[in-house]
């Protein structure tokens, strides 16, 4: 999407390793670090960064006024009806200033509701949110700035001790949150409804904290709330008004999932809505927002209550979270799988969708035998994110992130790894000249003003918004030539061009280490097919004739609902 440098530029903190601290004789001892996003993680970028949510949102609000539209402030919505009167604009919303000063009645295509865990829009429509357990426990979170000589308060910790529990999280612009636990069932006065003043629980605080000392210069927010997870039963009845965020999902906040989970139930929804939109996709495409995203909900809030119990329990030691990474470790040690989900959630390589129109599978109703499966010729798993790779562009020989050189931008991304031209260029051509067909998958969705409008300068989408290619050969960037090696449409993509001659410690044997962790033969390549969210759709052989180009048009029949590639193609 290109807001990281803005996002950065607010210097948030990062958190490469967490300490655990647990009781001693004398207060509290560091029994250890872990890294916060382990190596058995194959991702771009090994920490996790932490800043304050109004700093992110004024990131997107900054860019929504770049891109020509903007957000109305203070308004609240007061009811809303899909009642069919425009087919064209179904849904009647009536909206309110907050200083009851005006009032206006609008009509649109869909209505997102993404006000949190009291919406208004759920309420409405009946929807019921489902708990998964009583709530256990209650805690105080405080964000401030401190002055302490704990040696930790720049990492990430969870803290155990004999007077209670504390976890720690490092802020931007000098300030720490924390977590304190402040009431648990297994108390003699349990209340689920227990209340603490900021005094009370910095005062816990400085207990938990012996015998180092803490203090504080001043508290930038406060609050005491109690763990519930729960998930909605549906996010849209109508697939006109949909939900998302804590809408549809609550938990605790230790995870740091909960705007995490928002923004991809709002991705995953946007460029479903614009495909559908634009043409490209069936509305039956709007059914998997719910089918995907509440999935992940679910996964996340059994994570979380395992996550939450183990931690208001007891904060396991360094010992048991190192073992998390050893072959030996126990399958059925609790703290290990959760340790696990926690790392992989927390750096998005958690999210798994199951196979659906838009993620390959035995089921679906593209097959065609150059389609490769995850169990037989390929790393890539449909569903999942694409695997980060590394490689030099062609052009001006930047090293550069594969995974993030074409931009979030509503297009399908296809990474075409071309192996070594003195095998592949004939499998090339091949494909180059079935994707020329007026039928295919490619050339379906030209743009409309192809001929007349000069689109030089356009490096991702010179021929259509639908679609972006990547090609990427396993020689040296000084072999490959353009112009002179790589046929129409492909010699267009020439900012999209890269060997795959950047030396990988994942695949430190590998000639071509893209490639190798592709699961792609180093020679005669494939074709990766990433959806426009990021998460790999098919992976699909590249060989000699029509039949790359026939499975490639299969898959795109049934994401698109046309019958593409002529006779080739069955729905």
């Amino acid at each position: 999407m290109g807001l990281k440098r803005k996002i950065m530029e607010y210097e948030p903190a990062k958190v490469y390793e967490v300490a655990f601290w647990d009781p001693a004789q004398k207060g509290i001892h560091r029994t250890g670090t872990w890294a916060s996003c382990p190596k058995f993680i194959d991702a771009r970028y090994p920490f996790t960064t932490l800043l304050h949510q109004g700093l992110i949102e004024r990131t997107f609000i900054s860019d929504i006024e770049k891109n020509g539209s903007g957000i109305q402030r203070p308004w609240t919505i007061k009811g809303f009806k899909n009642d069919g009167k425009d087919p064209t604009y179904p849904v009647e919303v009536n909206l309110a200033h907050v200083d009851g000063t005006m009032e206006e009645t609008v009509r649109a295509k869909y209505l997102f509701s993404g006000e949190g865990a009291r919406s208004f829009v759920r309420d409405q429509l009946g929807v019921k949110m489902i708990y998964k357990d009583p709530i256990a426990h209650v805690w105080g979170v405080m964000d401030g700035v401190v002055r302490t000589n704990f040696p930790d308060i720049k990492m990430k910790c969870t803290i155990h001790s004999d007077n209670g529990s504390i976890m720690i999280i490092p802020r931007e612009n000098n300030m720490v949150r924390l977590y304190i636990q402040v009431a648990s069932s297994t108390d003699k006065d349990w209340d689920p409804r227990k209340q603490a003043t900021a005094e009370d629980v910095q005062a816990r605080a400085k207990k938990i904290f012996e015998p180092y000392t803490i203090s504080w210069d001043r508290v930038e927010w406060y609050s005491v709330y109690p763990i519930g997870q729960g998930i909605a039963e549906r996010y849209t009845l109508d697939e006109r008004v949909f939900m998302g965020g804590d809408a549809c999902h609550t938990h605790s906040p230790k995870a740091g999932q909960g705007m995490n989970t928002a923004f991809l139930d709002a991705v995953n929804f946007a460029w479903k809505i614009h495909h559908v939109e634009s043409g490209w996709a069936p509305r039956s495409l709007l059914s998997t927002y719910e089918s995907e995203r509440k999935l992940i909900a679910e996964t996340l809030l059994d994570f979380d209550a395992r996550y939450a119990k183990l931690f208001s329990a007891r904060i396991p030691s360094a010992g048991e979270v190192a073992g998390a990474s050893a072959k030996e470790a126990a399958e059925d040690n609790e703290f290990i799988k959760t340790f696990k989900a926690s790392c992989e959630f927390t750096s998005g390589y958690g999210v798994a969708y199951k196979p659906n129109m838009v993620n390959w599978g035995p089921e679906h109703p593209a097959q065609h035998p150059l389609i490769l499966s995850y169990e037989k010729g390929t790393t890539q798993r449909t569903g999942r994110i694409m695997t980060p790779a590394t490689v030099t562009r062609v052009v001006d020989a930047n090293v550069v992130h594969l995974e993030q050189e074409i931009p979030m931008n509503g297009s399908y991304r296809m990474f075409i790894f071309g192996g070594a031209l003195d095998k592949s260029a004939t499998a090339l051509k091949d494909l180059a000249t079935q994707m020329s067909s007026p039928t295919s998958f490619f050339s379906t969705f030209l743009h409309r003003d192809l001929k007349e409008k000069d689109r030089y300068h356009e490096k991702h989408n010179p021929h259509t918004d639908f679609l972006s290619l990547a090609l990427v050969f396993s020689q040296p960037r000084s072999s490959i030539h353009i112009d002179e090696q790589l046929p129409q449409p492909f010699n267009r993509y020439a900012d999209h061009v890269y060997a795959d001659d950047v030396w990988d410690q994942r695949v430190p044997d590998a000639k071509a280490a893209a490639h190798a962790k592709m699961g792609l033969d180093e020679e005669r390549g494939g074709v990766v097919v990433v959806r426009p969210d990021g998460y790999v759709g098919v992976v699909v052989k590249l060989e000699e004739g029509k039949g790359t180009c026939d499975a490639l048009d299969a898959w795109f029949s049934g994401v698109t609902g046309k019958k593409l590639g002529g006779e080739r193609a069955s729905l």
